[in-house]
């Protein structure tokens, strides 16, 4: 299984640091060439391999930490993305509604990226927290998942898990899902919301 993070931001980064921990090797690109921030892959770990968006979006799961407005230069990286499964780590805030016809932001996303199994995650925490240790007190940090495709949800729970969070299943994207998306100026219920789980 092959992983990629498209986006090098703040967000970008504490995923990266969350593979780099458990050492698991992970592409991470932007739109820009991946010289431009080879030193900062470097000071996170040798884990973190640089690459152009051409060559990191062949992974098979891609986590989207870019700016909302971003998502279609993504998407059009790659003429199908059949067969992929695609974390939407994305915050559509101040995106007014009716730009995406009054959907969650994620339906928007998975139409963007045709064919891929979508699951909305590891987008509810800020960078700063994301990016920390996620074994808390003898617990495992939160992360939600939903998405509209079980096994996806199965999939990327268990990735959650390796990498040491606490995965919680809110269902499909337009149900438990909508707690974890913005919508227009406001947040969803359990975006910023710092929980640890403890499992028995």
């Amino acid at each position: 299984m092959s992983y990629a993070i498209i986006g090098f931001g703040n967000i970008g980064q504490a995923l990266a640091k969350a593979f780099a921990r458990k050492g698991i090797e992970v592409s991470v690109a932007t739109t820009r060439e991946p010289e431009s921030f080879e030193a900062d892959a470097a000071a996170i770990g040798p884990e973190i391999v640089p690459k152009t968006l051409s060559e990191a979006v062949k992974a098979d799961i891609v986590f989207l930490a870019v700016r909302f407005e971003a998502i279609q230069d993504v998407a059009k990286a790659l003429p199908t993305w059949q067969g992929k499964t695609v974390v939407d780590v994305t915050n559509a805030y101040g995106v007014p509604p009716e730009e995406l016809s009054g959907q969650p932001s994620s339906k928007v996303v998975e139409w963007a990226f045709s064919g891929a199994r979508l699951v909305k995650g590891f987008n509810h925490l800020a960078a700063a927290v994301l990016a920390q240790d996620p074994a808390v007190n003898g617990g495992r940090r939160v992360v939600f998942l939903s998405s509209d495709t079980d096994a996806a949800l199965k999939e990327i729970g268990s990735l959650a898990k390796s990498l040491g969070f606490g995965p919680i299943n809110l269902g499909g994207l337009s149900e438990g899902g909508l707690l974890v998306q913005a919508r227009g100026n406001s947040w969803g219920d359990l975006i910023f919301k710092d929980l640890v789980k403890f499992d028995g």
